[in-house]
This record gives C-alpha cells, structure tokens and sequence, in this order.
C-alpha cells in the first residue's frame, strides 16, 4: 500500500505544464531571431567589403595601366572593366593658389581615379603625379 501512495503522490509533479513548455519555446524563439539577426548582418557585411574589395582592386589595375609620365597630358581617359566604368582626369596641380615654379624641372600634375561598381558604389583616389617639363 505504501507504494501506491508513493506513485499517485509522484503522479502530479510529472511532466511539465503548458506555460512551462511556452516559455521554453519562447526563449528558443527569442534565441533564433537574435542568431538570425546576427547572420544577417554578417552577410550584409561580408558583401559590403567584398564589394570595396572590387572596387579596390579595379582602381590598382587602373592606375599600373596609366599612361608613362612622357605620355601623360592633361585630360581625361574612361573605360569599362569587368562592369566597373572607371575615369582618369589629369589636372594642372594647384593648391591655394600655388602652381608648378619655373625654375622646377618638374611640373606635377594632379591625377583623379574614379570607379565605379556596377550596383553603383563609387571609389575615388586622388593623387599627385609629376612630370618631366618639356624642354628642361
């Protein structure tokens, strides 16, 4: 008799209740939104710098294949490759106010490089590049 008793006072407290099993499934709910979110974000930031990467990479083709100093005027150069449009513009350098001096035997000239990707983020490189004056 003692065992019966055992086992109906043992029957009650089995299992567990429907709020319980609720709030467990709300917790693992909980958890796969945050991992979810999380992932998400991931992507989003594994496919911006994959993406600057590109840009990057077109723009240091662009500029080893830039014409010699010798050859080099000022204007500009464009093209296409691999779906990234690019442009060249050579500038009289100026800052200020202050120009190439006469008595330099080098005149520099301000180069732009702009790319840009074909979903339409754009990367820009200025630099300054100096050329031999003609007749020096």
């Amino acid at each position: 008799m003692s065992r019966a008793v055992y086992c109906k006072g043992r029957r009650g407290s089995a299992g567990f209740t429907i709020i319980e099993v609720l709030v467990a499934l709300a917790v693992v709910a909980a958890s796969l939104a945050a991992i979810g979110s999380l992932i998400a974000t991931t992507v989003r930031g594994t496919r911006s710098l994959e993406q600057h990467l590109a840009l990057v990479e077109t723009a240091r083709a662009i500029e080893t294949g830039m014409p010699k100093r010798e050859q080099l005027t000022v204007g500009n150069l464009s093209g296409e490759i691999s779906g990234h449009r690019w442009r060249i513009d050579v500038l009289p350098f100026s800052v200020g106010g202050i120009g190439a001096t006469e008595e330099s035997p080098w005149v520099p000239r301000t180069i732009v490089i702009r790319v840009q990707s074909p979903t339409g983020a754009v990367l820009q490189l200025n630099t300054v590049r100096l050329q031999r004056r003609t007749g020096a």
